[in-house]
């Protein structure tokens, strides 16, 4: 039975997760240290052999989590793992509860301390900041997600880049390094419908390459032969000029939000969202790559591949074949991916076959295969890689071929990647092997980044497997040092 991740890493088998709002009392922060908590074990200061995942040694893997924080994640995961609690969260949520002030702030007050804290970096740039510096101490860094999406009007875009540019300010603030990306959604800076007309024409000129696009830019290929084409079946009408305008609008606004990023010396990775709306996405990425990260072995744009798409691996090799003929270094986020029961649904409704793979193993596979070869291109040439993963096996599989590729510790064109408050024991496996490991830390007022916690909501519910590694560890943890406080 397949169940989707998160936002944007999907098939989470191995990581850890959060409670949703109805379980207030079983909440907890995720598992990073603080000025106030215990004294913090030098084991975790100690490297893991190259190359080597280890993710048996729970001493060293949690050395530097307070005996307190790991007892309350413990249960806060034990409680998560009750199925219908995670529903019971999204009814509410979703309820018309929402619409009545009183019983609104009430809500939002318990997820503000459940799971808002457990999900999110604070509620804006410098309590996200501050979270960073937290990370910074554990040895991890954190990507800094300004956490809007789904803009209808120019006025809302423009509101939103302003808060993403923000947050590119707000890391000059910060130790190097401690940011590793920043995180921006398409939907958030162009309105939906205008990405939806785009897209619709792109898909329209993937069909018959007669259809003449005059706004179209120098790109890479957007579509392999495999894409999904079924959301546009009819030749679309031309964009009219305030479409055209809105689109341009749209265009500067990333491309400004490139230069801020290429100014702060930190590179801007854009998520990948629905497929209704990803080729529009594609397009401005590339275009803004072309134009942004000439000149730069360390890429400044970063695209999102989405490995549970069965087109995903052709399309990464046609961008990297069109950027390497160019002479643009290209960057990529590679997940497994996440809207699979939208997606299906979509695709099922017009009669036609999911664009999702059919089993997880094949998930994992086309994940597998992105990975591998992302890592042989940033190894012999220019180029970056985020490998955005929860599953242990894949991110052992990555870790013993980068170190055989001499791709190691402190390599800016490799970071790999998981959720803010998810999968901490391969975070910090990852880190003890001598890899740099970010965390997607989504911040922003509560009322707003309701979608994306709604989402984390629905993608987790089920028997969330998903946290079974890390409550096994963190047991086994706890009782050590029960058993050492008793001795």
């Amino acid at each position: 039975m397949m169940t989707s991740s998160n936002g944007i890493y999907y098939w989470p088998l191995n990581s850890a997760t959060t409670t949703s709002a109805a379980a207030a009392a079983a909440a907890v922060s995720p598992l990073i240290i603080t000025a106030a908590d215990d004294a913090v074990s030098e084991r975790s200061r100690l490297p893991t052999p190259a190359g080597q995942l280890k993710l048996d040694d729970h001493e060293k893997l949690f050395a530097s989590v307070s005996t307190a924080k790991l007892l309350r994640a413990s249960a806060n995961l034990q409680a998560a793992a009750v199925k219908p609690m995670a529903d019971m969260g999204m009814w509410v949520m979703r309820s018309r509860l929402m619409e009545t002030e009183v019983v609104r702030e009430l809500i939002l007050g318990i997820i503000r301390h459940t799971f808002f804290e457990h999900f999110c970096a604070g509620e804006d740039a410098v309590e996200a900041g501050r979270t960073v510096l937290r990370l910074r101490e554990a040895g991890i860094r954190g990507m800094l997600v300004y956490a809007l999406e789904y803009a209808t009007e120019n006025d809302a875009c423009d509101r939103n880049l302003d808060g993403f540019i923000r947050t590119v300010h707000s890391t000059k603030s910060l130790p190097p390094s401690s940011a590793s990306l920043i995180i921006v959604k398409i939907t958030a800076i162009c309105p939906m419908r205008v990405l939806e007309r785009v897209s619709d024409l792109l898909r329209w000129q993937h069909k018959d390459p007669s259809c003449h696009l005059p706004w179209k830019l120098n790109s890479f290929p957007i579509f392999s032969d495999s894409s999904p084409t079924y959301h546009t079946l009819k030749r679309p009408e031309p964009l009219t000029p305030e479409e055209e305008r809105d689109l341009q609008l749209g265009h500067e606004r990333l491309l400004k939000l490139c230069r801020e990023c290429e100014e702060a010396n930190i590179p801007l990775s854009v998520d990948a969202e629905h497929t209704a709306v990803q080729p529009a996405i594609d397009y401005l990425t590339y275009a803004s790559a072309i134009t942004h990260n000439r000149g730069h072995d360390v890429p400044i744009v970063y695209g999102t591949m989405q490995a549970y798409l069965k087109d995903a691996k052709e399309r990464l090799l046609l961008a990297c074949q069109a950027a390497d003929q160019m002479g643009v270094p290209m960057g990529f986020k590679v997940v497994r991916g996440a809207y699979m029961s939208s997606e299906s649904k979509l695709a099922a409704s017009l009669g036609y076959e999911s664009p999702i793979h059919n089993s997880i193993q094949e998930t994992h596979d086309c994940y597998n295969d992105c990975a591998s070869f992302m890592l042989d291109r940033i190894a012999n040439g220019p180029g970056g890689l985020v490998l955005a993963t929860h599953n242990v096996e894949s991110g052992k599989m990555a870790a013993a071929k980068a170190h055989d590729l001499g791709i190691g510790k402190v390599n800016q064109r490799l970071e790999f990647a998981q959720l803010y408050g998810m999968s901490e024991s391969l975070s910090f496996g990852l880190r003890n092997a001598g890899f740099q490991v970010s965390k997607y830390m989504p911040f922003g007022p509560i009322d707003k980044v309701m979608p994306y916690l709604l989402r984390r909501a629905e993608e987790n519910r089920g028997l969330l497997s998903a946290s079974t590694v890390d409550r096994q560890l963190m047991r086994k943890e706890l009782k050590r040092r029960l058993k050492t406080m008793i001795l």
